[in-house]
């Protein structure tokens, strides 16, 4: 794998200490059934250099502020994780930008802090989980989301779509990052598109995580489903699924990317890591996929062209350098990378 790649991850999550200890001191010690892990910038610079990574736009991972029963202790801790994403992006100019999260499912208090984190703080877009508390983004009767939907289309917001556990009990010994975190972001997204929310706010760009779950590999499944429900043509609920931007997160295989890359539209398509929660073998294994599955002109957009229309920002840059090295580092990581590439090649043989 490249080292020159000068990726953008737009799937990179942080966890802050002050963060952790939140959720511990709520009884949370997994997220999707993934122990919370351990995260510094120091470590996400590292592991950001070891995959050829120039930039990460970095978000909160599930449960976001959701665990947090009292509307007031969800927004004020809203405020301080974007405060400190915002830091974090300060403190490492390139390096680092952030998805604000927001207080869902209190729409009130989200539209306070979206204008707050776009207008103010500069944050590249937002994070919403696929559901919160059981609501569905799109979902039908929810008023209250339109306001939030208009606040974001009015800045031609990017929105960052994580999924979060699914509104029941999980299934004994199916973790559920490994399924049911697809079917949530698959959920979302048809009810974002059966009720009409990327029509009517056309301006949004959203971003559904780990390759959309199962929209590309079910999207024709579902939009003759939404077709005959609604009476819309077939078509333009194809266009509005091929519309979503999608990310690479866990889901660059030799038997994912191929559907994906034929599904989107063309610039559509993001690289993402999902560290630290995927680990790093698991991003290496996933960027292997993509190094290996492309040719080179897709390849490029993929790592970073296609971020730079969402992030004119980026466009033209790139990142302050990080101080070398040093050589057991370098070294380290070399072989690293040379043992990634091998495990990828044996378990997908014929892929190098």
């Amino acid at each position: 794998m490249t080292t020159a790649a000068a990726r953008v991850d737009v799937h990179q999550h942080i966890v802050p200490s002050f963060y952790r200890d939140r959720l511990v001191a709520s009884g949370i010690a997994e997220a999707g059934g993934r122990a919370l892990p351990d995260w510094t910038p120091e470590a996400a610079l590292e592991v950001m250099d070891l995959l050829g990574t120039d930039t990460a736009i970095v978000s909160v991972s599930t449960p976001g502020t959701a665990f947090r029963t009292d509307p007031r202790e969800a927004a004020d801790l809203a405020r301080r994780l974007n405060d400190f994403s915002a830091s974090l992006a300060a403190e490492h100019p390139g390096r680092f930008g952030c998805f604000a999260t927001l207080p869902m499912p209190d729409t009130a208090a989200s539209v306070t802090e979206a204008r707050r984190a776009l207008d103010d703080l500069g944050a590249d877009g937002v994070t919403l989980l696929a559901n919160n508390q059981g609501v569905y983004l799109g979902a039908d009767g929810q008023d209250g989301q339109d306001a939030l939907w208009q606040t974001l289309d009015d800045r031609g917001a990017v929105v960052f779509v994580h999924p979060a556990d699914l509104p029941a009990p999980a299934v004994e010994n199916i973790p559920p990052f490994a399924a049911d975190f697809l079917l949530d972001t698959t959920r979302a997204a048809y009810l974002l598109v059966r009720n009409g929310v990327v029509r009517r706010h056309p301006r949004i760009r959203f971003v559904l995580s780990h390759a959309g779950g199962f929209v590309p590999y079910a999207s024709h499944r579902m939009a003759t489903a939404i077709a005959a429900d609604t009476g819309r043509s077939l078509l333009d609920v194809l266009d509005d699924f091929r519309g979503f931007h999608y990310d690479t997160a866990l889901s660059s295989s030799p038997a994912a990317l191929p559907t994906l890359l034929a599904f989107a539209r063309p610039g559509r398509v993001l690289f993402g890591s999902d560290w630290p929660f995927a680990p790093t073998i698991a991003g290496q294994y996933f960027a292997n996929g993509l190094d290996s599955g492309v040719d080179p002109a897709v390849l490029r957009a993929v790592n970073r062209t296609n971020a730079e229309a969402l992030f004119p920002r980026l466009s033209g840059t790139a990142a302050a350098p990080i101080a070398a090295r040093p050589a057991p580092t370098r070294l380290r990581q070399s072989a690293q990378r040379a043992a990634a590439r091998l495990l990828f090649k044996l378990v997908q043989p014929g892929t190098g």
